[in-house]
């Protein structure tokens, strides 16, 4: 069995592949929690239109379905008669490829990467013991 021998060259490349993909890592980071933070923004100012452009299609599609109206006006319901909480300051992201989860001091939001940017899956989430996570607006 032959060794190769890449020389300092082979070695520079390792390390810029290395520190490419942390800050690729970090850069989708900061976008998933600039994403959330907006989300949560138009939350607070009850701001429906901003909200549903932040939803993915299936969890807008969803929640249009499941209030039998249009976008605004189910985002409106969803958030009065679930008396969602302010979510507070951001703890936790996690970042598992193209899926994300956003742990803040009161809410669990979860997003997905799609060619539009990162879009909101789930939200309103609040952990369960050795069960899934309970959340009041989500897709299938």
């Amino acid at each position: 069995m032959r060794r190769r021998w890449y020389g300092p060259g082979g070695a520079a490349v390792v390390v810029c592949v290395a520190v490419s993909a942390c800050s690729s890592l970090s850069e989708r980071r900061d976008a998933v929690e600039t994403e959330v933070i907006r989300f949560e923004q138009a939350l607070d100012a009850g701001q429906h239109d901003r909200l549903c452009a932040a939803l993915a299609p299936a969890t807008r599609e969803e929640l249009e379905q499941s209030a039998k109206s249009g976008c605004d006006r189910a985002i409106g319901q969803a958030v009065e008669e679930e008396e969602l909480p302010a979510a507070g300051a951001v703890r936790e992201v996690d970042v598992y490829g193209g899926q994300a989860r956003v742990v803040l001091d009161h809410d669990t939001v979860f997003l997905a990467r799609f060619p539009t940017g990162w879009r909101v899956t789930a939200a309103g989430c609040r952990p369960r013991p050795q069960q899934p996570y309970q959340c009041e607006i989500k897709g299938r």
